[in-house]
């Protein structure tokens, strides 16, 4: 981590993928899981500020969009 705002960008996506991760594991949705696991662990391999923010958000609104 390089900057305080990749760091921040970082906890707030962790815990919106620890969210999802509870959520998928409880209900037994896989789509809601397996966005939750890429949220935790996406910001150690992403150093650009502007690409973890796209990257992100894209990943936040995948189960919204890929609903069953």
């Amino acid at each position: 981590m390089e900057t305080e705002t990749q760091l921040m960008l970082a906890v707030i996506f962790g815990s919106i993928g620890l969210g999802f991760f509870t959520y998928g594991k409880r209900q037994k949705a896989n789509i809601p899981l397996w966005s939750g696991v890429a949220l935790l662990g996406f910001p150690y391999f992403i150093s650009n500020t502007l690409m973890m923010i796209i990257i992100g958000l894209m990943l936040v609104s995948l189960p919204y969009f890929l609903r069953r």
